[in-house]
């Protein structure tokens, strides 16, 4: 293993990362999702889900670059 390579973060590291930084709108869709889990549909909690995707955005953002 080369030094390079040791530094480097799995993508599912970084993704438990942003997803321990975004509790509360994880908490918060999960919750609308939950009370009506029969009726799901693309979208039903769209403004919490967008909230959710917003966090984690911005918790994964000083690593975007790597992706593109």
């Amino acid at each position: 293993m080369t030094p390079q390579t040791r530094n480097l973060t799995r993508p599912i590291d970084k993704f438990a990362a942003a997803a321990a930084k975004c509790s509360k709108e994880g908490t918060a869709y999960g919750k609308c999702i939950l009370a009506d889990y029969n009726n799901v549909h693309l979208e039903k909690c769209g403004a919490e889900f967008m909230k959710l995707r917003e966090c984690f955005m911005v918790s994964l953002s000083p690593d975007m670059h790597e992706y593109h």
